[in-house]
């Protein structure tokens, strides 16, 4: 259970923002994509690490704590809710089970943060602080850059991060994103102190003797105070739940108003009860009309919320903005520009707009993996009387293991672990430093034309490409694909950053362009592998997967013909 509470304004500055949020619990259609905004971002925050939960929460779960005198005017409660006025008892909060990630988690309601779930859950199981504040840090997440600089602010260095983090940081002015209370110790302190400031409810966990604990974890907040958060979790809300150019209805066609065939819809837009869109208007999604909402005949709605009995006035334009009241559409706030657009992060440690992504029933995500799979089931049956003699013939080469298992990147930077025929003596990775000064190849990699380290039997495997057979097990787990970039490691990806992220957009592969193409020329290798790579991610289509496999399998032939 999350109990996601919001407290009144301490200030007079913070009303209108209170104000607003409760607008959007009160005015159908919004309560319901408010509710689906918030579960949409927990579940991409997730990834795939318990997809739709928030701190080990599913939003499902959530309960709404809201203001006493707001109970009257709140027409529809997203989710349940149960409403205060002066105090707050445990005794009106379902407790949690007990046992494994026995946490209180409280949420501030003024916020729709969403964080990576991994690094918190790992830090829950190991920590041992009774209460942890956590603020979603956006300069946390992967794929950002922090600048290093001295005490008189100077440049030193700067530091790029290739997954999530989290760090310690100050105890919050007030009130957190989330907060987690031990089960074990919450009978003192979950009361009414949740309703107050955020420096005496402090004070008194300190005066309990409580451990605290403060953390700066990757993710992202809206503000559902403002305009850019409202936009922004309505923007998530139909994003995720609706095609292009469709738009939803609360009540069939027909029941009161109605959307004129001249009218222009681009993007998804949510229509509520008895609404009705003159012609020539011209609707851009993400957008909200609420119920009785009239637009005239020329209008412009643009990523906007447009409220419950509210006349856009002919030929008026809304963009990125919420509209409250009537006469001339009253505008309560205006956003910047394209803040009713949902940002593309993605969660489970990266953002979804690092990478290239395709549609689920593609190529590139669907058809491509089943035939990798009949792919390497194929020449794994085909090869698997040759395999054992393989491996035979590697022990008896040279003293040591027949395969050898190097840790690469894969799709979207996932570890995994590259099988091969071992080609060199044991231990000649310990000794490559040795010999870097002979590389005859630029950039991170390392080639040398006569590698002292490369036993005999394993020339010959290189030159025929049959040591990387053992490669189409890590195919048919998932980890590689036929065809892809080549399968690096961390250490190189971290010296090319401007196209890391492109080349993990897909699965790396046995063969590619990169293999087919090169030339080797001194000091061009490194801008060739890198070039044939990005325009294998940029060209990305099954007739060019089938001509790399098409010359691949022609170089191969004629390389085991030469050996003869």
């Amino acid at each position: 259970m999350q109990w996601i509470i919001v407290r009144e304004p301490q200030d007079r500055s913070a009303e209108q923002g209170v104000d607003l949020l409760r607008y959007a619990l009160s005015t159908p259609p919004l309560p319901r994509v408010v509710l689906d905004g918030l579960r949409h971002l927990a579940s991409r925050g997730a990834g795939d690490h318990g997809a739709g939960r928030i701190g080990g929460t599913k939003p499902d779960e959530s309960l709404w704590v809201l203001p006493g005198h707001w109970q009257a005017n709140l027409g529809i409660v997203p989710g349940r809710a149960v409403f205060f006025d002066e105090a707050l008892h445990l005794e009106v909060l379902p407790r949690q089970k007990r046992g494994r990630g026995s946490w209180h988690v409280i949420a501030n309601g003024r916020f729709a943060a969403y964080i990576d779930p991994q690094l918190l859950g790992q830090f829950l199981e190991t920590g041992g602080a009774d209460v942890i504040a956590v603020t979603a840090a956006p300069d946390l997440l992967a794929c950002g850059e922090r600048v290093r600089l001295t005490s008189d602010n100077k440049v030193v260095g700067y530091r790029r991060l290739y997954a999530d983090a989290l760090s310690p940081a100050p105890l919050p002015a007030d009130w957190p994103h989330l907060l987690f209370v031990r089960q074990e110790v919450s009978a003192g302190v979950l009361n009414s102190g949740l309703l107050s400031s955020f420096g005496v409810w402090i004070d008194e966990c300190r005066a309990a003797g409580l451990r605290w604990q403060s953390l700066a974890v990757a993710g992202s907040a809206y503000d559902l105070g403002s305009v850019e958060g409202i936009l922004a979790v309505s923007g998530a809300a139909l994003s995720c739940s609706a095609r292009w150019g469709q738009v939803q209805r609360v009540s069939p066609p027909g029941e009161g108003g109605g959307v004129s065939p001249e009218a222009h819809v681009i993007g998804p837009v949510l229509l509520g009860r008895q609404v009705t869109v003159a012609a020539d208007v011209v609707l851009v999604g993400p957008a909200v009309l609420c119920d009785g909402s009239t637009v005239g005949r020329g209008a412009l709605v643009d990523s906007s919320i447009v409220g419950s009995g509210v006349s856009v006035e002919p030929k008026q334009s809304l963009r990125a903005c919420v509209v409250t009241a009537s006469p001339a559409g009253r505008v309560v706030g205006r956003a910047s520009a394209g803040a009713g657009r949902p940002r593309q992060e993605h969660p489970g440690g990266q953002r979804d707009g690092a990478f290239r992504v395709w549609p689920r029933l593609s190529y590139a995500r669907c058809f491509k993996r089943i035939a990798d799979i009949v792919a390497a089931v194929f020449i794994l049956v085909l090869f698997a009387p040759v395999i054992p003699l393989i491996a035979l013939a590697v022990k008896i080469g040279s003293p040591g293991p027949a395969f050898f298992a190097d840790k690469r990147q894969g799709l979207h930077g996932r570890p995994f672990r590259c099988i091969k025929f071992r080609t060199m003596k044991q231990g000649a990775d310990k000794i490559q430093d040795k010999l870097r000064f002979a590389s005859e190849v630029d950039g991170p990699q390392f080639k040398m034309a006569d590698d002292p380290r490369i036993t005999t039997m394993g020339r010959f495997l290189r030159e025929t490409y049959l040591d990387e057979i053992p490669q189409f097990l890590n195919v048919l787990r998932g980890q590689m694909s036929v065809v892809g970039p080549r399968p690096s490691p961390e250490a190189e990806n971290t010296l090319c950053p401007s196209w890391r992220d492109a080349r993990l957009s897909v699965r790396p592969g046995i063969t590619g362009l990169w293999q087919v193409y090169c030339t080797r020329d001194p000091q061009k290798d490194f801008q060739e592998w890198i070039q044939y790579d990005m325009q294998y991610v940029r060209d990305f289509s099954v007739g060019l997967d089938l001509w790399i496999c098409w010359r691949t399998f022609m170089k191969m032939v004629g390389t085991f013909v030469r050996q003869f």
